[in-house]
Parts: C-alpha cells; structure tokens; sequence
C-alpha cells in the first residue's frame, strides 16, 4: 500500500476536491437554470435566480403531460431490469455450477454483446419487430433491453456466483434441496451486491435510453421520458427553462435508485476489486 506523507495528503485531497467539483458544477447549474427563466438563463447563466420559484417544474410537467411519459418509463425500465436479472443470474448459476459440453463457449457468446453494441444490429431488430407484430408496445423495448444488458450482467453474475462457498449449497443437498432451491434460497439473497451493481448499470442505461424508443415507438401515449423532452424543442425557439426542469424531474428516479441501492453497489464493485 501506498503511503503519502502530509505534502502528498493534501495534494490528494485538492485533486479530489477539484474533480468533484469538476463533476458537481453541471448538475448544480442545471438546477439553478431550472429555476429562471428563458431570459435570465442567457442574460446571466452563471448568476442564482432574481425570484426563487418552481413554477418551471409545474408547467413543465402539465404542459408536456410528463406524467405519461413517466409513466411509460417507469414502466419499461422496472419490467426490463426484472427481466435482466430473472434471465442472467439464472443462466449464470447454471454456468459457474454445473458441467457440460460447451459450457465454456456458451459464456463466450453470451457476454460477447459486450464488444458488439445492441445498436449495430438496429436494421434486424426493427424487421423482426415488426414481423412479430409487437412494434409500438412495451414489449418491443423490454426484449432489446432485456438482450442488451445480458452481456455484461453475465460476465459480472457468473464470476460472483463462482466466489460463492460451495459448502453452503452441499449441506443444502444433504437436506435435500433441488438446485433451484439452492440457486432461489442460498445463492441469489448471497448475490445482493452484485445485484445491485447489474440494475444500477443497466437501470442507468434503460432510463436514459433515446435510440431504441425512437426506432420503435411511434404512438405518443408510449413514448418515454428521453422522447417526450423533445416538446420543449419548437421549430424556432427552445424553452430552456422548462427543459431544464424536466431534465432534473427525469434525474430524480436515477437517484432514488441509486441511494437505495448504494450501500450493495459500493460492496459489489469493492469486492469484485478484491477478487
């Protein structure tokens, strides 16, 4: 381990000071531009608000009846990452403790979507939607999230399941538990951090996500947050002050995840360092 002595501490601390101001000044400008109004935010971007006021906040979300596009995805985003998690730590228990032919290979494939972007295969996913007669609904954007966050949940799921004590699932055994018990009552409450790592990561992603709902999403009452800011764009003119609103209303979920989930989060990236 590295030791700094007083001199180097406190460079430390100023670099660390310095980034995350660096990191914090966006999103403390956002919200401060938020509370004015189209003029002040150009006449002085950089000054506080001349009247504190939420007003942008409400009319924001009366105007562009946010509340359905929150709605759709919330909606999308919760069904994506149950979905994501049902399907790969599954598929990931079965790899990391059972023997079979082309184990191996099968866990090479399912984590190769993390070289090769979902992005790239747009033009099949929109035929193959389209034939199966399930473009402009939920389901469309579920089933490419749903594909898009395997890779990565897999390569992270399948090492974390490996680190597990096998102990623990032998003295099941000798109780007599089936391998879903094992997997369902011992292995998954085990797996909490890692868990909690794969919705942030892919949570994150399904929330932000503009490409997929623009491809596929035609009806205005299934568009999502990302869809739905576009209103504040006029042919002549934008509202800043009512996107910047919306922009910190859509932040909201993201945080609210993040701060539950944070403690699990910190653990699984701290001890996926270790191993």
């Amino acid at each position: 381990m590295i030791k700094f002595g007083p001199v180097g501490k406190t460079i430390a601390y100023i670099c660390l000071i310095a980034l995350a101001f660096i990191n914090l000044f966006p999103i403390l400008m956002l919200f401060i531009s938020s509370l004015k109004t189209t003029k002040e935010i150009f006449l002085t971007p950089l000054a506080l608000p001349q009247v504190w006021s939420l007003k942008n906040y409400t009319q924001a979300w009366v105007k562009s009846n946010f509340i359905t596009y929150f709605r759709n995805s919330a909606i999308v985003s919760v069904l994506s990452i149950g979905c994501i998690i049902m399907v790969t730590s599954m598929a990931a228990y079965v790899i990391a403790r059972f023997k079979f032919p082309g184990r191996r290979a099968l866990f090479l494939y399912l984590i190769a979507g993390i070289a090769l972007p979902v992005k790239l295969a747009i033009i099949p996913i929109f035929l193959l939607m389209r034939d199966l007669h399930i473009q402009d609904t939920y389901l469309s954007l579920i089933l490419v999230y749903t594909a898009g966050g395997v890779a990565f949940s897999m390569f992270l799921l399948v090492n974390f399941f490996k680190s597990l004590p096998r102990e623990l699932e032998e003295s099941a055994k000798i109780d007599g538990a089936g391998a879903f018990r094992i997997y369902w009552s011992i292995d998954l409450p085990l797996l909490k951090p890692a868990l909690a790592t794969v919705t942030i990561f892919n949570f994150i992603d399904v929330w932000n996500d503009f490409f997929f709902p623009l491809i596929l999403i035609n009806k205005k009452e299934l568009r999502t947050i990302p869809l739905g800011i576009q209103i504040f764009y006029g042919e002549y003119n934008i509202q800043w002050n009512l996107l910047f609103a919306a922009l910190n209303i859509a932040v909201i979920p993201i945080l609210i995840v993040f701060v539950i989930m944070s403690r699990q989060f910190i653990s699984g990236l701290t001890e996926g360092a270790v191993k």
